[in-house]
């Protein structure tokens, strides 16, 4: 396995700097460039010049490509690993990512969870109870949470719980005096900054995972093991547990595996709303500030994710099925 993994990280090296490439070429396309973001239309066109030529925007493009690369003097590049300084904030872009992404993957990971628990419970639920009530509700609410947009259930929870009821802040990680607080407040007054976002994210989650549980555990109870294994007077929580779910699961490995990138790139739009300091919000201001070195960062972390995400997958479809090998 471990040399399966070896190749699969060398394989993804060219589709990452591809990516990186794409997203360099797209961004300097647009029309205007950062510079816009800071000229004011009476200033002197020279210092404007100088203020392009400070950003290295006054070179053909094929130069500004292979400095970007790192094969052209300053000589310090994406290929050794650095991505430069942000044009909008004025600081190293892998400095302002890694604050970021903390954040986020504090919001990510937790949604995760709260999606695992809601929709492999209520999927396994749905599926036993096939055709009665219960399936019926947890069909039709899976269904309305999944076609809801994520700012609307995020504005909806701000209305509801913040303004009308008072119940949770609704923006920020943390309070404004925050720092004064011990290490126990310190915790719970984030736990209340979290718990509508994490929402947002986990339960939009939760309602397509319901869906593939569902679908999943209603093949697998039909097979002849599972008759075997009753037949044999295993109870029924074994039955369920040790038999029909890990099997159940095998195709939800897949979901599991690629939610988390979806949960990144989901946490966008509600990092924005939330007022949340990730990279949702990093990424919004970047796009916006036409920030280059930090919008090509963001690729990058987010196309990391996607294949950290797909191999992950593998990984664990492997721990759970022995007779699959990874070579």
């Amino acid at each position: 396995m471990a040399t399966y993994i070896f190749r699969r990280i060398l394989s993804a090296i060219p589709l990452i700097f591809g990516l990186l490439t794409i997203t360099f070429f797209i961004v300097r396309l647009a029309p205007g460039d950062p510079t816009s973001m800071f000229i004011d239309p009476n200033i002197d066109p020279r210092a404007a010049e100088q203020l392009k030529e400070n950003f290295g925007l006054n070179d053909p493009l094929p130069i500004q490509y292979g400095k970007w690369l790192g094969v052209l003097p300053p000589f310090q590049g994406v290929l050794e690993g650095e991505f430069g300084i942000s044009f909008s904030k004025q600081r190293p872009v892998f400095e302002i990512i890694s604050e970021a992404l903390v954040n986020t993957l504090i919001l990510t990971t937790s949604a995760l969870i709260l999606d695992l628990l809601i929709g492999i419970s209520l999927g396994i639920v749905s599926a036993l109870r096939r055709g009665d009530k219960v399936d019926h509700a947890v069909t039709l609410g899976s269904l309305f949470f999944y076609s809801m947009p994520h700012f609307w259930l995020a504005l909806m929870l701000i209305l509801i719980f913040s303004l009308a009821l008072g119940w949770l802040p609704a923006s920020q990680m943390h309070s404004v005096n925050a720092e004064q607080l011990s290490a126990l407040a310190y915790f719970w007054d984030l736990v209340k900054h979290m718990i509508m976002p994490v929402c947002v994210l986990g339960i939009a989650s939760a309602a397509s995972t319901v869906r593939y549980t569902r679908s999943s555990m209603l093949e697998v109870i039909r097979q002849d093991y599972i008759r075997t294994a009753r037949a044999k007077g295993l109870s029924e929580r074994s039955v369920i547990w040790k038999h029909a779910l890990r099997n159940a699961m095998l195709p939800l490995i897949t979901i599991i595996g690629l939610s988390f990138p979806f949960l990144l790139s989901g946490a966008v739009i509600t990092e924005v709303i939330f007022a949340w300091p990730g990279m949702g919000r990093v990424t919004i201001d970047a796009i916006f500030s036409r920030d280059y070195p930090l919008i090509i960062a963001n690729t990058f972390v987010a196309g990391t994710m996607v294949i950290g995400g797909n191999l992950l997958a593998d990984v664990l479809y492997a721990v759970a099925d022995p007779r699959v090998r990874l070579k």
